[in-house]
């Protein structure tokens, strides 16, 4: 029967390999021993980089191998060299085929390689004649429905049936019109790459429509769940269709929709901007409105206007916004009538205590591009402002919102010294205790 408990001799042998552990040059299994040590020695070092440094031998090529010549991943062609590549480099061809072939062929007959719009040959070019017939279709329907448009526009209202039913067909066929010029281009693969380098031109419909389709999959969404999520629908409007894609920054910091922001950053005026992806320009006012200014008499919240921007200009490809600039232009103009800004810039206040503030900023589009009066604006009160008056005495629409947040922080006491606030700074709010219920009221004989 053999003994479970180990041997004498092999516990000799297992003491000698801890006291005697195996140097670099006669490792155990290969690998070096290290015992309770952090770091590495330095002869080990030196051992261990010296393997490194050697070139590995060079593998080894059977001579039918070498037969097959160079092959080049950029340029082989049949399935065969594509086999022998993978087998003998170990590596896959660059590219389609006929993409090889083409440059291949280039360079046998020193001649440049073939553009983009050409390559590949054969399958690629023959989509492209079918895309370029379907284009060349598209641009004929172009030129009839233009025709009967002129003949329309000429035509008498009341063969038309009526002024009313005259301007529904009008409106009907422009929008014809203009469906028929984004198809046109839209299946143009120069138009995509364009489009996805950053290149195109917002002039032209076609990109106009692929950053609208664009902005309306992803960001529109985004935004229009954290003005619902927040509440500025219907706290200060009772719906709002975004038609313009508007990015918030103070300096160079973005603010993401509903982020909060410090009070030191928020101090000075944002810079806006607001991409339209109508043809023409528009005359925009900008309102930065505070949904939750606190109440304590009515135990409630009312609105504060902290900005109001008027007569500002914009287009799909005049995007900026700075308001700094127009402020500054503003001191400088001697003409009231040449001023954007009624309302200056107020910072984003809270009380120490109160629930976060949200400041909210719209883009309100004035009617047919007529100039507000600004000496009006400056009559507006900054307390108990009601954006859905506003709207309806200047004949506003909204086409753009944004918002950011902001609450107590450790630079609030200066930015409310700065702007006047000194008895506002003492001012903490703290929640109210609520009586219990009698039931729930514990007394002396419920002890």
């Amino acid at each position: 029967m053999v003994s479970a408990t180990p041997s004498f001799r092999q516990l000799s042998v297992c003491l000698r390999c801890i006291r005697q552990p195996s140097s670099s040059s006669s490792p155990v299994n290969g690998i070096p021993l290290r015992l309770l040590s952090t770091s590495t020695a330095a002869r080990q070092e030196v051992q261990t980089n010296a393997p490194a440094a050697a070139q590995p031998p060079a593998t080894f090529i059977p001579e039918y191998m070498q037969k097959w010549g160079t092959l080049d991943p950029n340029r082989i062609e049949t399935k065969r060299d594509e086999r022998r590549l993978m087998r003998r480099e170990g590596i896959l061809p660059i590219g389609s085929r006929r993409r090889r072939a083409a440059l291949r062929r280039s360079s046998l007959r020193n001649i440049p390689e073939v553009p983009f719009e050409q390559l590949p040959y054969q399958c690629f070019q023959e989509a492209r004649k079918i895309l370029q017939e379907d284009r060349q279709e598209k641009l004929k329907q172009i030129e009839t429905q233009t025709l009967r448009l002129r003949n329309l526009v000429a035509q008498d209202p009341a063969m038309s049936g009526g002024v009313e039913a005259k301007e529904a067909r009008i409106r009907s066929m422009k929008n014809h019109i203009n469906e028929l010029v984004i198809l046109a281009d839209i299946n143009d693969p120069m138009v995509k790459k364009k489009f996805e380098d950053g290149t195109g031109d917002m002039n032209k419909p076609i990109y106009r429509y692929l950053a609208d389709k664009k902005w309306r999959q992803y960001k529109r969404l985004v935004l229009e769940q954290r003005i619902t999520q927040m509440s500025i629908v219907p706290d200060l409007l009772p719906a709002l269709d975004l038609i313009v894609d508007v990015d918030l920054a103070f300096s160079r910091r973005e603010v993401a929709p509903g982020e909060f922001v410090d009070s030191l950053v928020s101090e000075q005026m944002p810079r806006l901007k607001i991409q339209s992806f109508e043809p023409g320009e528009k005359l925009i006012t900008v309102l930065v409105v505070d949904a939750d200014v606190p109440v304590p008499e009515k135990d409630g919240f009312t609105y504060r206007c902290h900005f109001i921007a008027a007569n500002i200009p914009i287009s799909p490809t005049r995007t900026s916004v700075p308001l700094i600039r127009i402020d500054h232009q503003d001191r400088k103009a001697t003409d009231p009538s040449a001023r954007h800004i009624a309302l200056p810039w107020f910072p984003p206040w809270a009380h120490r205590g109160a629930p976060y503030h949200r400041m909210a900023v719209f883009i309100l589009e004035q009617t047919e591009a007529k100039a507000l009066n600004i000496a009006e604006l400056e009559k507006t009160k900054r307390d108990g402002f009601i954006l859905r008056k506003f709207i309806d005495i200047h004949g506003l629409k909204p086409i753009g919102a944004t918002l950011f947040r902001t609450k107590w922080d450790d630079n609030m006491t200066g930015v409310m010294q700065r702007a006047g606030l000194v008895a506002e700074v003492d001012i903490e709010y703290k929640r109210k205790r609520v009586e219990p219920l009698p039931y729930k009221r514990r007394t002396e004989r419920m002890r």
